[in-house]
């Protein structure tokens, strides 16, 4: 009998655990949390103090049943989860639905945390056990609540005014409307231009850069010449001054020569801010990557006879701090790597900014710093390895000395000193003592050249220059840089919005609505994002603000503290948010959200052309709803902006369809773009399009993928009884016979092309029933219109939940002149709509039980999307 029984979150970081503890403690993982709220409307009613309706997780429930079982031999439970308010909630989750099985009855139940996962850490902390943080738990209750509550209310609402699928949530939001203000600066800025004059000097046969500062007695800012004829005059009377001609160099006069020293500290150790910030600058790694690498360091991973050692300390803190013991090992191994001149002689202490700076004890670092790079490459993969040097490295450098430049800065005059005199300067640096910078050297999101950074040769005052070369340059001032994963969880960072386990979850999350896009690795946001952020900030702006959500972190810190009740946050925020939800459902119509601009009219029927967000995705409309005629729609192509479409490139959307010909048979030929993408019609039969562009594609590559679609239809179609309805067909698994109702398997052992009419209709007769729920019932007829040449539409989604196909369709589906549908990127907004489905919702999805005991399908989806805050 195992006197101990140990819980941890994941297995890896049990089987590091068992080794350190002996045969006394039996160690097992929860697998993440065990219970969150019910998803349907009510789980938090604010009606009740804020109660909230847990359930226990069904994909967690084999693990939650072997914990019990282990429980029942055991004398001691300890709880070990993760050192922050998320890993109290899951120990408190767990706690409580052991305390309901009544299984906690004479045992002794602890609380340990650790911050690294070493034999001396863990030892410790089983040695010195506490109880349950309340204060930590019900700051993750209230934080749990407050998402709940804004995704629940914020997100049902969306897809009324905007469209369906779509979430908002109290942290994303802000996030999303951070990005969106970036990108109204970057499309309202105006260059300006400006001149520079850079020359080249010589001297004692080395050549140097030169920059001209001061003309005519007045020192040169960036707008000084901000034209070309303002340049050259300045450049020719340089060039005078100076003595220069076609034929030879001028000469310029040393007048001042300025050198200093300036020192350069190393950068505290790793937070998990900046930890994602340089992952994603040196390593190109993006904020969920660099956790789930992070995660496996800490954990444990094989690296020899050893087994498995957990590398790092707790990866999710915002603190800067290092233990003593840690900082004496970093600068021995220092010294012995590096020489010992290399270490500061004072040890360096680093004081976290942040007040609230609670998620861990320390920064994040090696567990054992005398653990190298070198000795663990090829003995773990490749990310784990870069991610551990660049935690390693930037420990180490953290407590090494300074390093020392050299810096010169000398000025030159060209001609005469005097009150109208002309100065050049030449800067120039030497690294004397490379201190840290030997290890490790910050990164930054947006590079400048370093014009200083050059040697140059021993000068006095009064020797003469050569200036070899002078020449006017253009330039245009840029917009702000677009956001980098990096920039972005650094401004998150700086305005309090969200915390250190939450910035992975944040950019994910916007990743998955398609709220936002990533070009050159900057995010830009999509046209139905910005929508989105318009709607919340015009209507919910104190809700989207960056001081509410930092104030609001601020509050639920106080909570964590013990220092304020948990529902006090939550009743300031409920009920003038719940009366603004309502006044907006009320008050506002879809046209108002929708965003439409005018481009201009439509010179036959001289009609408004406008774009606009549809329930489909943005798309071009001639006409009015209150005109005669009904309007005609053209969806945007990829690519285009709803912000940036001009009236030239709206027309052009209505050419479709385009008759290209006529098939040997005299079927016409055309193109077009159908709900589900862009497709080839020829009579009645449709073919999708793939990789081609319906407004470019010629009659050759139609008849090729006519013929493509023939043969395709040739091998699918086995048997065809046209008089009965029933065909034969191949399918993805296997043949099978169907009416368009029903679908019967062909057994392996019978040759689909001799089943007879009889036994078909006896096949389906025995075929079980197939529900409408979901929209399954509709699949038959696919197959049947898929043997026939019906559109591709059908195809595409057969296989996807009704909700989720109306969800992600474009405009509905026309052969009329200009009433093409919207973008071709259905399938993969789905996939990303399915992806971004938390793992509880999924395994709910999967279950038998799901299947009987769901709530309304509208209600449930609002409360996943509530749940990803």
């Amino acid at each position: 009998m195992t006197e101990n029984l140990v819980i941890v979150e994941s297995p890896a970081k049990a089987r590091t655990i068992k080794k350190y503890l002996g045969k006394d403690f039996d160690v097992l993982a929860s697998y993440g949390h065990v219970r969150d709220l019910v998803p349907k409307e009510g789980a938090v009613d604010p009606d009740h103090s804020f109660a909230m309706q847990y359930h226990e997780l069904e994909k967690s429930a084999r693990h939650v049943d072997a914990i019990s079982r282990a429980l029942k031999k055991a004398k001691a439970l300890y709880l070990a989860t993760d050192p922050d308010r998320e890993g109290e909630a899951i120990a408190w989750h767990l706690h409580e639905i052991l305390k309901s099985r009544d299984e906690l009855k004479g045992k002794k139940v602890h609380r340990v945390a650790f911050y690294e996962i070493t034999k001396n850490a863990v030892r410790a902390a089983v040695a010195e056990p506490r109880e349950l943080s309340l204060e930590l738990v019900n700051a993750q209750q209230a934080r749990r609540a407050l998402d709940y509550l804004v995704g629940f209310n914020l997100s049902p609402l969306l897809w009324k005014k905007v469209r369906r699928g779509l979430s908002a949530g109290r942290v994303q939001s802000p996030a999303l409307r951070m990005i969106c203000e970036r990108e109204a600066e970057i499309l309202a800025f105006r260059p300006q231009e400006y001149w520079t004059l850079d020359g080249e000097g010589e001297h004692s046969q080395q050549r140097f850069p030169l920059k001209l500062i001061e003309y005519r007695g007045a020192k040169t800012e960036q707008f000084s010449f901000v034209n070309e004829s303002q340049a050259r005059e300045v450049e020719s009377t340089i060039k005078a001054a100076a003595g220069a001609t076609a034929e030879r160099a001028g000469e310029l006069t040393v007048l001042s020569i300025d050198r200093k020293q300036r020192r350069r500290n190393p950068a505290p150790p790793f937070t998990t801010s900046t930890l994602q910030q340089e992952a994603a600058r040196k390593l190109g790694f993006n904020a969920r990557r660099t956790m789930r690498v992070a995660q496996q360091l800490y954990e444990g991973v094989e690296i020899g006879a050893d087994g498995s050692v957990g590398l790092i300390t707790y990866m999710r803190t915002d603190s800067v701090s290092l233990a003593a013991e840690a900082v004496s090992e970093l600068r021995a191994v220092a010294a012995k790597l590096y020489g010992a001149d290399s270490v500061d002689k004072e040890v360096r202490v680093y004081k976290t900014k942040s007040k609230n700076a609670q998620e861990a004890h320390e920064a994040i670092r090696p567990t054992s710093a005398s653990i190298t790079p070198a000795d663990i490459e090829g003995k773990v993969e490749g990310d784990l390895l870069r991610l551990y040097s660049l935690i390693w490295k930037r420990a180490v450098a953290c407590q090494m000395s300074h390093a020392v430049f050299d810096t010169v800065a000398v000025d030159m005059l060209a001609g005469s000193d005097g009150p109208e005199r002309h100065v050049l300067r030449a800067n120039g640096s030497t690294l004397v003592t490379p201190g840290y910078i030997a290890v490790y050297q910050e990164g930054t999101d947006d590079l400048k050249t370093d014009d200083d950074d050059h040697v140059l040769p021993p000068m006095q005052e009064g020797d003469k220059v050569s200036l070899t070369a002078l020449k006017a340059e253009q330039h245009f001032t840029e917009p702000p840089p677009r956001f980098s994963e990096a920039s972005l969880v650094k401004a998150l960072e700086e305005y309090g919005i969200g915390r250190p386990s939450t910035y992975a979850t944040i950019i994910s999350t916007l990743q998955d609505r398609e709220y936002v896009e990533m070009d050159s690795r900057r995010f830009i946001p999509t046209d139905i994002g910005k929508i989105v952020n318009r709607f919340l900030t015009q209507y919910f702006h104190r809700y989207v603000e960056y001081s509410f959500t930092a104030e609001m972190e601020d509050e639920l810190d106080a909570v964590s503290r013990g220092e304020e009740d948990w529902k006090i946050p939550l009743q300031k925020f409920w009920k003038p948010f719940i009366e603004l939800v309502h006044h907006t459902d009320k008050n506002v119509t879809r046209e108002q959200v929708a965003q439409a601009r005018e481009l201009g009219k439509d010179k036959p029927s001289g009609k408004p052309i406008t774009v606009r967000m549809g329930r489909y995705g943005p798309f071009v409309q001639i006409g009015t709803k209150d005109d005669d005629e009904k309007p005609r729609f053209a969806g945007l192509r990829p690519g285009q902006k709803m912000d940036l479409i001009t009236l030239a490139e709206a027309l052009e959307l209505f050419k479709l369809p385009r008759t290209l010909g006529a098939t040997a048979e005299g079927e016409p030929i055309l193109t077009n773009v159908g709900r589900f993408g862009p497709y080839v019609k020829y009579g009645a039969k449709y073919v999708s399009m793939k990789d081609d562009d319906p407004y470019t594609v010629t009659l050759e590559r139609a008849f090729e993928l006519i013929r493509l679609k023939k043969e395709t239809d040739a091998s699918r179609l086995i048997a065809d009884f046209a008089a009965d309805g029933i065909q034969v067909l191949n399918g993805r698994y296997g043949p099978y016979v169907t009416d368009g109702k029903k679908n019967a398997k062909v057994p392996k052992d019978r040759e689909p092309k001799s089943l007879t009419i009889a036994e078909c209709r006896k096949m389906l007769e025995e075929a079980p029933a197939r529900g409408s729920r979901f929209g399954r019932g509709k699949r038959g007829a696919t197959a049947k219109a898929a043997a026939t040449g019906a559109p591709p539409a059908a195809d595409a989604t057969a296989r996807q939940p009704a909700a989720r196909r109306k969800a992600t369709s474009p405009l509905a589906p026309s052969a009329t002149a200009g009433a093409s549908a919207a973008p071709l990127r259905r399938k993969s907004a789905a996939r990303a709509s399915q992806a971004a489905r938390p793992a509880a919702a999924q395994a709910r999805a999967r279950s038998p039980a799901s299947k009987t005991k769901s709530p309304p399908r509208l209600l449930k989806a609002a409360a996943k999307r509530a749940r990803v805050k």
